[in-house]
Parts: C-alpha cells; sequence; structure tokens
C-alpha cells in the first residue's frame, strides 16, 4: 500500500508543466517577501499565529472535524477584516515601499540628483544641528525622500526657504512658536516647520527615549524619509530610518550618515556609526 502511493505520488509529477513550475516559483517570491517583511515587526507573531490556525483548520479537514472546522472557518473570515484594520499602518508602509522601489530605476534614468546641493545643505543642518546639541536645545528635522510627506506638512507653518543653520536655530529656539513641531525638508529646502508627526506605538522602545524621539521614530516606520533628533535633555544626536532609531553621532558620523541616505542613495549600506537601539520589530 506504502509503496503504491509513492508510486502514485511520483506520477504526479508527469503532470506538472512549464507554467506550473512558473507559478509555484512567483508564489515562493511572494511569500519570501512577506516573510522578510513581517519578520522584524509586530505583524511577525501575528503571521505565525494565523499560520498554526491554518494548520488546525488543515486538520479539521482530515480528520472531518466538523465543528471545529465551521468555528475555526468563520474566525479566519473576521479575522483577516481585524487584520486589516489593526495592522493598517505596516500594510500601508509595505504597499509605499514596493511602489518605491519599482519607480526607482525609472528615478535614476529621469533625473539626476543634484548632489552638489544637497551636500551643501547637509552642512548647513550639521552646523545647526551641532549647535543646538552644545546647549542642549531640542529638535527634530525630517528628510523627505521618495515618499511624499503632504500630510504631515500641512500640520505645520508652510516657509520654503532656503536652507540656513542660523535659520534653523532660530526655528528651534525655546520661545520660538515653531520650535516644539518637526522641520521637514522637501528639495534642498527648508519646507515646512512646526509639523506633528505620528507617534511610534512600538512598546520596544526604551523608556528613556521622549516625544521627539517617538516622532521620529513614528514618520520613519510609516514613510522612507530620514528624521534628525537632537535630545534636550542630553544633547545627544539621533537618526531615525526605517523604525530604528541609531544615537551618538558625531558630526563628523551624521554628516557622512547623511550624505549615504540623501545623496549615495543607490548604494546604501547597512548602518555602522551610531549605536542602534535593538528593538524587536520596527
Amino acid at each position: 500500500m506504502v509503496w503504491d502511493f509513492i508510486v502514485h505520488f511520483f506520477s504526479l509529477f508527469k503532470l506538472i508543466t512549464v507554467f506550473d513550475v512558473i507559478d509555484i516559483i512567483c508564489l515562493s517570491g511572494v511569500l519570501f517577501v512577506i516573510y522578510l517583511f513581517v519578520k522584524e515587526r509586530r505583524a511577525g507573531k501575528l503571521a505565525l499565529g494565523v499560520a498554526f490556525v491554518f494548520i488546525i483548520l488543515v486538520f479539521c479537514e482530515l480528520l472531518s472535524l466538523n465543528a471545529m472546522k465551521f468555528l475555526l472557518s468563520h474566525v479566519i473570515d473576521v479575522g483577516l477584516v481585524l487584520i486589516v484594520v489593526i495592522f493598517q499602518p505596516e500594510i500601508r508602509s509595505g504597499l509605499e515601499k514596493i511602489g518605491d522601489s519599482s519607480l526607482k530605476g525609472i528615478k535614476v534614468i529621469g533625473e539626476q540628483k543634484n548632489s552638489t546641493h544637497t551636500i551643501a545643505m547637509i552642512d548647513e543642518i550639521s552646523n545647526a544641528i551641532f549647535e543646538l546639541a552644545k546647549s542642549k536645545t531640542g529638535a527634530l528635522i525630517v528628510f523627505e525622500r521618495n515618499t511624499k510627506l503632504g500630510d504631515l506638512i500641512l500640520t505645520g507653518t508652510v516657509i520654503n526657504a532656503q536652507v540656513s543653520s542660523y535659520l534653523l536655530r532660530n526655528i528651534f529656539f525655546d520661545k520660538a512658536p515653531l520650535h516644539d513641531g518637526a522641520v521637514i525638508i522637501r528639495d534642498n529646502r527648508i519646507y515646512s516647520a512646526g509639523c506633528l508627526l505620528p507617534l511610534s506605538i512600538n512598546s520596544d522602545i526604551i523608556k528613556d527615549l521622549g516625544t521627539r524621539h517617538r516622532a521620529a521614530i513614528g514618520a520613519s516606520e510609516n514613510s522612507d524619509c530620514i528624521a534628525v533628533v537632537v535630545s534636550e535633555e542630553t544633547g545627544i544626536v539621533s537618526i531615525a530610518h526605517e523604525g530604528h532609531i541609531y544615537r551618538n553621532f558625531t558630526r563628523a558620523t551624521m554628516k557622512k550618515k547623511l550624505e549615504e541616505y540623501l545623496v549615495h542613495t543607490a548604494s546604501q549600506s547597512k548602518d555602522k556609526n551610531g549605536a542602534r537601539i535593538r528593538m524587536k520589530h520596527k
């Protein structure tokens, strides 16, 4: 009987066509991308739970456990709707990154980044950041990249001014009306100030980090932006990217990291400068 089953199993391979192989490869690729996306996020634990429910459902089908099968099938129907609602930020972030990746090649061909202006802008911002850090003046600067931040810009005051170290230090002066919000840099210009950013709800963020740091992480979770933070308690300079935050930058290492993100985006490497705060998910 076992031999008959083995013969029957291998005979099924004769029915496989080239299109079936392509279909399997495409499905494997999609599942692998989903795995890479969820493995370091809150959705990772949820994915394990969903997989476990599906395994139980398969066993219920094989063993003809109709009552359990009826219950679990309805739980899955309702659960899929709840997943979309609860994990809307992660789903949105993932879809934005897919769209961003698909257009990168076109953008590289269609437009050439003005690296000279960007480097000059980074120099001005570095001067402002470390003057603010010296006086322990809190600051939050967000660099818009491929994902547009129009919804965040609308929460602040549009300035659309040339980047200047003196202007940034005036904006973040603790008696200035816009000092509590974030400055958003668009097209190498100070586009908006006093902007409100979404706070990260990541429970693994260490308690020492305040609202500015949580806002920086939250903005980087929902887009491909880069956020620079100056702590008003310690004067420590941090950079948030893709839901992670890196701390203890010097002027030189911060400039190098910003140039890597904003100028040399095609050859980005893993973060080496600054001490990364480990979190279970992004």
